[in-house]
C-alpha cells in the first residue's frame, strides 16, 4: 500500500501549538511514502513564519513537496511583492516551486498556481496545461497519477464559486483526458472529494478532486476542525484500489482521528 499525506493551509503565524505536535505524531505513524503541502503555508509569508514553517517540515517524514499559496506571496510589502515574491519561501522551501515526485506506483506533478498580480485567485498557464498533460502521458498503468496545486477546480459551495482556478475549464478535462486520477488542494480550508471530467463529460474518463481543510490554523470554517488527507493507493493485477481518508484533529483525545473515507474508482479506460 502507498500512502501519501495532504497538509494544507497551515497558516504559520495562526498555527496551533498542540494541534502541530498531534500532527506529527499522526504523521510518523502512518509513515507516508511522500508528504504534500498544498500551499497557504504561512499567513503573511513573513521570514519568522516561513522559518516556523520550516522547523515543522524537517520533523516530517521524508520526502516533503511544497507549492506556495496565494499568503505565501507578501501583501503589505509591496516592494518585495514586484520584485522578489517568493523570496522568503525559496529560503525556506528552496527555488524549486514546481517539485515532482515518482516511484513505480506514483507519480506526484507540482503546480504553482499563485500568482503574485493577483490578491488571492490562482490562475493557471497554458505552458503548465501542457506541461502537466504531458507527464501525465507519460505516467505507467499502475502509477497513482496526482496533480497538487493550492487553488480548487471545483466548488461544493456556491460562495465558493469565485475562489476557481482561473483556466479551470481547459486545464481540468485536459488533464482527465491525459490520464489524471486525483488533483488535491487547498485554500478555501473545506474538505471534500469530487468527480472531474474529461471533454467527453460523464460519457468519458473520470478522474477526481480532493480538497483539503486547514491543517493547524485557527481559521477553521464550517464547524469542521483542522484536518488532513491520507490517500491510500495500491494497484494489483491492473485493478486500482484507492481511498481518501479525512482525519479531523479531536481535542479531547489529542490527537488525529478517521473522520470520513472516500473510496476512487480508478480506471485507464477513456
Amino acid at each position: 500500500m502507498t500512502r501519501v499525506l495532504q497538509i494544507s493551509d497551515p497558516h504559520f503565524g495562526t498555527e496551533q501549538p498542540h494541534v502541530m505536535r498531534a500532527l506529527l505524531r499522526f504523521a510518523h505513524d502512518q509513515q507516508p511514502e511522500v508528504t504534500l503541502l498544498t500551499g497557504d503555508i504561512t499567513q503573511r509569508a513573513r521570514r519568522a513564519q516561513f522559518s516556523a514553517a520550516s522547523a515543522f517540515v524537517r520533523q516530517l517524514p521524508e520526502p516533503v513537496l511544497a507549492v506556495p499559496g496565494n499568503h505565501d506571496i507578501p501583501l503589505f510589502n509591496l516592494l518585495a511583492r514586484m520584485l522578489n515574491p517568493y523570496g522568503n519561501y525559496k529560503r525556506a522551501f528552496g527555488n524549486e516551486l514546481e517539485p515532482e515526485y515518482e516511484s513505480d506506483r506514483l507519480l506526484v506533478i507540482c503546480l504553482n498556481t499563485s500568482r503574485p498580480s493577483r490578491h488571492k485567485d490562482g490562475e493557471v498557464s497554458s505552458a503548465q496545461i501542457e506541461r502537466v498533460a504531458r507527464r501525465l502521458r507519460e505516467a505507467r498503468p499502475e502509477q497513482l497519477r496526482l496533480v497538487m496545486q493550492h487553488h480548487p477546480v471545483r466548488a461544493r459551495e456556491k460562495s465558493d464559486l469565485t475562489n476557481l482556478l482561473i483556466g479551470y475549464q481547459t486545464a481540468v478535462p485536459t488533464w482527465v483526458d491525459a490520464g489524471l486520477d486525483l488533483l488535491i488542494g487547498g485554500h478555501i480550508h473545506l474538505p471534500y472529494v469530487w468527480p472531474l471530467h474529461g471533454h467527453q463529460g460523464e460519457a468519458g474518463r473520470r478522474g477526481w478532486t480532493a480538497q483539503a481543510g486547514t491543517a493547524l490554523s485557527t481559521r477553521v470554517r464550517a464547524g469542521i476542525p483542522n484536518s488532513v488527507n491520507l490517500i491510500v493507493h495500491d494497484c494489483e493485477h491492473g485493478q486500482h484500489h484507492c481511498r481518501v481518508e479525512r482525519w479531523d484533529y479531536n481535542a479531547q483525545e489529542d490527537l488525529f482521528m478517521p473522520a470520513h473515507k472516500n473510496t476512487l474508482v480508478i480506471s485507464r479506460q477513456g
